[in-house]
């Protein structure tokens, strides 16, 4: 079986093309990232409307809000968590707290300034804490539930030893300037836990939505570390 796996910014949000026998779309970009998307996947040279899953690692707003423009071009079913569900179908994410005094100042000043009103999504495929194979895609992976940043949030393990974690972890220079914890999440010590669940799976390589790739080794530390 030809598996391949592809980066795609959309706005300031990584998303990640899963192609086996089916394709999945990870997670939808933030504003003003449609015009990259359509760009990647010609580049790619891939037909939107070979997308059959638009898997959200949860249901914030820089996660969704070209949703429904990709779904509409795609025609692809959409799944989250049944915790992050109602964020995709009213179309009003809530923002998360802050874990670090710079967090929280993003926080605060977000909360003031951001109020989405996005396109109410039905959601088709609602997860639950047990995740789900994505092996009738043909896709060597599953996908994890990682509560934490959001209490919905899940995170995409493949065999291979890629982990594509959302905002599990952060590595963009606006975010923090070396990778690592989030400093957004409603509960930070959750995060940790969702970490602590997942690291022993043998993953090798994360895959932040914010910011480059980086080894696995970096969360070891910050776990070890975590006070």
């Amino acid at each position: 079986m030809t598996f391949t796996f592809d980066r795609i910014p959309v706005g300031i949000c990584n998303c990640f093309l899963l192609r086996g026998e089916k394709t999945i779309l990870v997670d939808a970009g933030a504003m003003g990232g449609l015009s990259s998307f359509t760009r990647t996947m010609k580049k790619l040279s891939v037909d939107p409307k070979s997308i059959d899953l638009i898997l959200l690692t949860h249901g914030h707003w820089d996660h969704i809000t070209c949703l429904s423009d990709i779904r509409e071009m795609t025609g692809a079913k959409v799944a989250v968590h049944a915790q992050d569900q109602f964020m995709v179908e009213t179309g009003e994410p809530p923002f998360p707290d802050g874990t670090t005094p710079y967090g929280r100042f993003m926080s605060w000043s977000a909360k003031k300034i951001l109020h989405p009103h996005l396109p109410k999504i039905k959601v088709d495929i609602v997860l639950d804490d047990n995740g789900m194979s994505l092996s009738e895609y043909g896709i060597p992976g599953k996908v994890v539930y990682t509560p934490g940043h959001s209490q919905g949030h899940s995170s995409i393990l493949l065999d291979s030893g890629d982990a594509i974690v959302g905002d599990m972890a952060m590595n963009d220079w606006y975010l923090r300037l070396t990778p690592g914890l989030p400093v957004l999440a409603d509960d930070i010590h959750q995060v940790v836990q969702s970490w602590k669940k997942i690291l022993p799976m043998g993953i090798k390589r994360i895959y932040p939505a914010h910011g480059m790739d980086f080894p696995v080794e970096v969360m070891q530390k910050e776990i070890e570390n975590f006070k």
